[in-house]
């Protein structure tokens, strides 16, 4: 059997920039802390103390806790062991119910998902999409549009699920897969199945949680209308043979302050490729890792959309930031290009000196780190009937050895990016955002993936999931299958600023098969999905993907798994692991953390342990959740509590 590779795991940046592992090599070597085991994660400004002053990883968590006796432990569960079972595990005294799979009817009086996947375009735009990625719930009660009860609890049994759908299988998505020939009815259901569903879901007198019927409830996919807004709306790269339509490869996402869904594009170049024989790929496309013939979805033989020969603008309307009103069913999603264009991963919104900041990586092996911030306080913004994300700067990162970074500014007239270097104006920046990051000197990284913060210390944290091209200052396995995750405060605390200071939080993987992973907990690998709860707790889910699981480095590591870590005493433990083949991935919570909602992405996708799925042969991998033969797996979201109600995880 073929190996499938991982598109993300191939760099397509020819640039000369730093990688973060060439800085970190040098950083580690700067501060003489390499040893038997690596101790470069715990460093000098968590302890309000310089950067270079470095301190090795606590043993365990109780002399940890003893040199400070008043702090409360933030994890309160017995670790779940490693798996390879086809099901979910949770921790003893919790509950894992499945609330809304691929094909759900998104109203109760919709086409009914069928297990050997008939059902046609028409009702897939109608179902919940496929592969269940990022997401956030929207207690009702936040934007007014339900009156209070009364009671402690009032926000926390009922709201708006809003969920990413990232990409199909096309082994699993139709009866015949995409054997024999492509139809646009095949292409079609594709699309439907990408994108964002909303959905209504409430709490039972029970305790456990079903979806219903709302006026909210609507899927959003790859033929759904939208619009541009920002510096490069009018760009005419923009204006392509139909009217702007879609949002697909809908990996994470972020929520604004003022209570907005914001999906992010991710993987979008890998669904446009062209029938003509002899198309040579410009400088652009290559950039961007576009391919030069045909694609594994095949929509540009039916679709002239995806033709980059056809119709050679419809790429540059993908790559970008989309916001959705979840609470206005008919509003037009916008994709706001002032947060560039790349292959978002997710969108981490702060709010600093009253002006929205919103950070994001884009997820390949060898791109970079941004951070958007707004030019007024976003509150005034709204007021004069504009969006905060249309007016701002957006910058790159450069980490640098001795263990602080700034952050560069892609503005048009600015450093390199003037008309003498070929740059024609702001649109021009933000439409090439990977070009403009080059130029200004970026530092190159090993796949950024999601980013978060710790609400209680204001550090930043960002999981990068594995990588071929270091080493660098913050990338130091050259190649690094496992990856890890940095962490970052902005100088003096100000997110709209342009210093700050990083470190390495843990460096992933298996410690019997690599001495520099510095796990204080159980082991992990290709961490991914991260999130930091209002406690201060950080989550962290992995995506040990086809090009890498079952390889020797993760024979020990088992089904992906979510595991939950301290960030002070940097004990991690595992909260959850999933079913074969599968990602764990999309993390969100009521706001009293009762209730925590999580989707499993993927299961039975192919591996070397496994099997490829077939139409055929659909459960060569996985048949979860039905764990019936006659059906196929299904990616879904779950519904995690503790039996005697009180919070997760504590």
């Amino acid at each position: 059997m073929t190996e499938q590779i991982d598109i993300d795991d191939i760099s397509s940046n020819p640039s000369p920039n730093r990688h973060f592992g060439e800085v970190l090599e040098a950083n580690i070597s700067r501060r003489s802390v390499l040893g038997g085991t690596i101790g470069v994660a715990a460093v000098g400004f968590f302890a309000g103390a310089p950067m270079a002053q470095a301190a090795t990883v606590p043993a365990t968590t109780t002399t940890s806790l003893a040199a400070d006796k008043h702090r409360r432990p933030l994890m309160g569960f017995k670790s779940v062991p490693v798996s390879k079972d086809d099901t979910v595990h949770v921790p003893e005294g919790y509950t894992a119910e499945v609330l809304i799979p691929w094909g759900t009817p998104i109203h109760s009086g919709g086409p009914a998902w069928k297990k050997n996947a008939a059902n046609t375009s028409r009702d897939q735009a109608v179902q919940v999409g496929f592969n269940h990625d990022g997401m956030h719930f929207f207690p009702f009660d936040t934007r007014g549009r339900m009156k209070s009860r009364g009671g402690k609890h009032d926000n926390n049994g009922a709201g708006l699920l809003v969920l990413n759908h990232e990409y199909t299988d096309p082994a699993l998505l139709t009866p015949d897969g995409l054997e024999g020939e492509m139809t646009l009815e095949k292409a079609r259901k594709h699309q439907h199945a990408h994108g964002v569903t909303v959905m209504s879901v409430r709490q039972k007198r029970d305790g456990s949680w079903a979806h219903g019927d709302s006026p909210f409830n609507r899927r959003i996919h790859v033929n759904t209308p939208v619009t541009f807004s920002g510096p490069a709306a009018g760009d005419p790269r923009l204006k392509a043979k139909t009217p702007p339509r879609g949002t697909l490869n809908n990996c994470s996402m972020g929520h604004t302050p003022w209570g907005t869904y914001v999906t992010c594009e991710e993987n979008w170049n890998q669904y446009f490729g062209t029938t003509a024989k002899d198309h040579k790929a410009t400088d652009e496309e290559k950039r961007y890792g576009l391919p030069t013939g045909g694609t594994e979805y095949r929509w540009e033989e039916v679709d002239e959309r995806f033709d980059i020969v056809k119709d050679p603008n419809e790429q540059y309307r993908f790559g970008w930031c989309v916001e959705i009103d979840p609470f206005d069913p008919d509003s037009t999603p916008v994709k706001r290009t002032a947060l560039g264009r790349v292959k978002h991963e997710n969108c981490y919104f702060a709010e600093s000196r009253g002006r929205v900041v919103s950070y994001n990586g884009d997820d390949q092996d060898g791109e970079y780190i941004y951070k958007f911030v707004g030019s007024s306080p976003w509150r005034s913004v709204r007021a004069r009937g504009k969006s905060p994300l249309d007016e701002g700067t957006l910058y790159v990162a450069r980490f640098d050895e001795d263990g602080t970074g700034v952050w560069l500014p892609l503005v048009f007239g600015q450093g390199p990016l003037t008309k003498a270097n070929g740059w024609k104006d702001q649109a021009d920046v933000l439409v090439r955002t990977r070009r403009a990051a080059d130029a200004v000197g970026a530092t190159k990284m090993d796949r950024p993936e999601w980013i978060t913060e710790n609400p209680k210390t204001g550090h930043l944290f960002c999981t990068l999931t594995n990588g071929k091209s270091g080493p660098s200052p913050a990338n130091p396995r050259k190649p690094n299958p496992y990856g890890h995750i940095i962490r970052w405060m902005e100088t003096g605390g100000d997110k709209t600023g342009t210093t700050f200071e990083w470190d390495i939080f843990v460096l992933a993987g298996d410690p019997t098969k690599d001495p520099m992973v510095n796990i204080n907990g159980d082991a992990f690998g290709s961490p991914d999905g991260l999130w930091g709860d209002p406690l201060g707790r950080l989550w962290i889910e992995t995506d040990v993907s086809n090009s890498t699981q079952n390889i020797k480095e993760y024979e020990n590591l088992g089904n992906n798994q979510m595991l939950c870590a301290d960030p002070h005493t940097r004990e991690i433990r595992r909260f959850l692991t999933g079913p074969r083949g599968c990602e764990i991935t999309g993390v969100s919570a009521t706001p009293d953390l009762r209730t925590m909602f999580v989707n499993i992405q993927h299961p039975g996708e192919e591996t070397k342990a496994w099997g490829k799925p077939t139409p055929a042969n659909p459960n060569a991998v996985s048949s979860w959740p039905e764990h019936d033969k006659s059906s196929r797996p299904r990616s879904a979201t779950i519904v995690i509590r503790r039996k005697d109600g009180e919070i997760i995880g504590s």
